[in-house]
């Protein structure tokens, strides 16, 4: 079973899906992350760095690959380039499985990268055309990683109890953008908090929010029960 998990920004993925990522890893299920850009420029990252950083972020999360685009920050509009870019790497990378930026947000690169991977799920499937690898369609779930000042319902809640602290690890590898940073330092309380509450919908400790919007089928109706 492959997973791709797209994110704007080196550091999106961690924060809004690392706990689950980390479970998915250890699971057995090959999970790989797409930056759709370098998250540059920033205060106090360069390239160099953010590249290091987020390499070290996906090794602490057992990530099978990290690719990195070259679409541009702050300016990443949904256009047939990008489109096709990330459609390639799911026919290329056989996916199953997306995860992404559920869209409703603050900042517009977290917007456009929605609208991209929405798209480059469509072209995917293409028969007649010039797209590397053979045709996909995979299912498509949206992690909460929002700038806006709201509180997000999703459709369901992953228990990430277990995987906490190394979402957390892993967090910290991207010194440039939040232990460097005075104005950032608060991330990590941020997340805690918002992993108890998420956590507390479902009767554990810490958790993380799924949105899906379309019908979720079931099969064994024992998963019901687990």
């Amino acid at each position: 079973m492959n997973i791709l998990v797209v994110d704007a920004h080196p550091d999106d993925a961690e924060l809004g899906l690392g706990g689950t990522i980390f479970k998915m890893v250890k699971s057995g299920l090959n999970v790989y992350i797409l930056d759709l850009t370098d998250g540059e420029p920033t205060p106090f990252g360069t390239h160099e760095k953010r590249i290091s950083e987020a390499k070290k972020a996906a090794e602490i999360l057992g990530v099978k690959n990290r690719i990195t685009l070259d679409l541009e920050n702050r300016y990443l509009f949904d256009t047939k380039e990008a489109r096709m870019k990330v459609a390639e790497i799911i026919r290329e990378y056989e996916i199953d499985f997306i995860f992404t930026h559920h869209g409703e947000d603050a900042h517009p690169d977290h917007i456009s990268a929605r609208k991209i991977v929405d798209a480059a799920r469509f072209y995917a499937k293409f028969v007649k055309t010039e797209l590397k690898g053979k045709p996909r369609y995979p299912k498509i779930f949206y992690y909460i990683a929002s700038h806006k000042k709201k509180v997000f319902q999703p459709n369901f809640v992953i228990d990430i109890t277990e995987e906490f602290e190394k979402k957390i690890e892993a967090i910290k590898c991207y010194e440039s953008q939040f232990l460097l940073n005075p104005e950032r330092r608060d991330i990590f309380e941020i997340l805690e908090a918002n992993a108890r509450f998420y956590g507390s919908k479902i009767g554990v400790k810490y958790g993380e929010g799924i949105i899906f919007e379309e019908v979720f089928g079931i099969k064994d109706i024992n998963f019901l029960f687990k």
